[in-house]
């Protein structure tokens, strides 16, 4: 797939290969999955031959990829239930992954909608999840634009510099999705033991007093 998809790619004029990195990262909110990823990686690694410039293609992946999200936001924040309960709705918030954010969301509160992006199988739901919970846009497009930034642009940087063979692409995209994933993990790790604190410090005070 990933032969045939790089063998697609560079056959495009670099104005197309632009639209459709972009397009991929964007409909990855309404179709997790869409190898957004692998093609926006693929982007990045072909920009090692001067054909398509590496910070274009994350600029422009980022942007899609928030409007994409964005999109899914307002319309689950508008349509509420009947979103989840429509045929789109009912793909992306399947129990498991929507029981994932609901906990991660009640646990570090914006955090948890930061974190939350950088899990493969939970990043589609953030959008129609937060949404559908009401968050503000401010509390919820932020993160969500913060951490696809941090994601995309870690992706585009690394594999323009360090990968040479378009064969590493996957192993390298699989790999930095499992240290993303460590990270984002040891960051919830930090902000539990930094809100256990201060909730025993809150419940110590009156007593001490």
């Amino acid at each position: 797939m990933i032969d045939g998809l790089l063998g697609w790619l560079t056959a495009l004029p670099a104005g197309a290969i632009y639209v459709v990195v972009a397009l991929l990262a964007a409909v990855e909110n309404i179709f997790p999955p869409v190898p957004a990823d692998t093609a926006v990686a693929i982007g990045a690694f072909i920009s090692g031959s001067g054909r398509v410039w590496a910070p274009a293609i994350f600029l422009l992946t980022w942007v899609a990829n928030v409007a994409g999200a964005a999109g899914m936001y307002f319309a689950a924040r508008r349509l509420g239930r009947r979103f989840k309960d429509a045929g789109v709705g009912r793909r992306l918030l399947n129990p498991d992954s929507l029981a994932r954010i609901q906990a991660l969301y009640a646990s570090y509160g914006t955090w948890g909608i930061f974190l939350s992006r950088f899990i493969p199988a939970a990043r589609a739901v953030v959008p129609p999840f937060a949404g559908i919970a009401g968050l503000s846009a401010p509390r919820a497009l932020i993160p969500m634009a913060i951490a696809s930034g941090l994601w995309y642009g870690a992706l585009t940087f690394l594999v323009a510099r360090y990968v040479n063979e378009i064969h590493d692409v996957v192993r390298f995209v699989d790999r930095l999705s499992t240290w993303t994933l460590a990270g984002a993990g040891m960051v919830a790790l930090v902000i539990v033991v930094i809100v256990l604190a201060r909730k025993r410090t809150t419940v110590s005070r009156p007593g001490g007093e």
